[in-house]
């Protein structure tokens, strides 16, 4: 009887160790789904960019329904599996910031250090960004965004 007691000690304590690192592995990997998300925006403000000289605000992120006449970038506001928001914002004929944000209630509203992230293009130099909130810091590279 001890034995089993010992047993279920154990198996507790390794339990309490393991599962705050496995939900860390999960939000990391779900990261994944913002980087792609935000570099369909990319290439899709690029296209944008070729044929109209200046890139798209967030206005013309999603489709506008039922119009024929101009039909946005054609992305969603959200990822996939709903864990991030998508905005586009500083738009200019030479730059933009698309920034990917964890949506309250999710998992990734827990990931301390990456629930915001972003990318801005500045005069055709790519900046990455990933921050816990506020101001993010731009740089060629960053943690949040894998390489």
């Amino acid at each position: 009887m001890i034995e089993m007691m010992i047993t279920v000690v154990v198996i507790g304590i390794l339990a309490a160790i393991a599962f705050p690192s496995f939900m860390d592995s999960i939000r990391k990997s779900r990261r994944s789904e913002a980087t792609a998300a935000l570099m369909q925006v990319q290439q899709a403000q690029e296209r944008w960019r070729g044929n109209r000289g200046s890139y798209a605000g967030n206005a013309r992120l999603t489709a506008a329904p039922g119009s024929g006449e101009d039909a946005g970038l054609g992305l969603s506001a959200t990822t996939p599996s709903g864990y991030y928001r998508i905005a586009i914002s500083d738009d200019s004929a030479t730059g933009y910031t698309a920034t990917a944000i964890a949506v309250a209630g999710t998992s990734q509203a827990r990931d301390a250090s990456c629930t915001t992230m972003a990318l801005r293009m500045a005069g055709g130099n790519l900046g990455y960004a990933g921050c816990g909130g506020g101001d993010c810091a731009f740089a060629p590279t960053n943690d949040c965004w894998p390489r």
